[in-house]
């Protein structure tokens, strides 16, 4: 089986920058089921609560939450993508509506960096991951802005290659945003950290 794990949520829908393949898990989190369905796309199973939709009337697998949990459907379903062999997540339908969904699933991405997986979390014209002692690689981009933050108290060795703003060797704080919208410039860009956590959105 691969080890990638895509999940839809009930947030808002975008473009899909890829689509599943055969051995992907597909896990459609409550109103994420008719995202799935829009987009011709078959689910392996269906979890949640079901208070942003139907209960499927369907042959899949369906885990079925109460509506009273510490969980989140989306944290759920990551949880379950790893305990079933996943190590890379993307996250559809995450973003939008309240803003405090949107906060658990970047809290998620960190989640999943934690547990030594990568995690996508995709909405409109751009994408968040967040990295952990580790580097990301973004290509040549001609265009468009990226921003780093810190999401650990500081960050330790940040080095950005490739872009307007480089930094070597730097320290982030979960309280300074001095990393937002910096901008490609047609190089290759990488985002590195030694020590912490760093959520970056592009």
């Amino acid at each position: 089986m691969n080890n990638t794990c895509y999940i839809f949520g009930a947030g808002d829908r975008t473009a899909l920058e890829s689509r599943p393949k055969e051995g992907d898990l597909v896990i459609a989190a409550d109103g994420g089921y008719g995202y799935c369905l829009s987009e011709d796309i078959v689910p392996d199973m269906v979890i949640g609560d079901f208070d942003s939709g139907l209960r499927p009337d369907s042959a899949m697998e369906i885990i079925e939450l109460p509506s009273k949990k510490d969980d989140t459907d989306t944290f759920f379903a990551v949880k379950t993508g790893f305990s079933r062999g996943c190590s890379v997540f993307h996250i559809y339908g995450g973003t939008g509506g309240r803003a405090d969904h949107t906060m658990a699933n970047i809290q998620t991405l960190r989640y999943i960096a934690d547990s030594g997986g990568s995690g996508w979390l995709y909405w409109h014209d751009r994408k968040a991951t967040v990295i952990k002692d580790s580097v990301l690689r973004l290509g040549r981009r001609e265009s468009g802005y990226v921003s780093v933050f810190s999401l650990s108290d500081t960050s330790s060795g940040v080095t950005l290659t490739g872009l307007e703003y480089e930094l070597e060797n730097a320290f982030l704080g979960s309280s300074e945003p001095v990393g937002v919208s910096n901008c490609f410039i047609g190089r290759d860009a990488a985002v590195s950290v030694e020590r912490g956590t760093l959520l970056i959105i592009f």
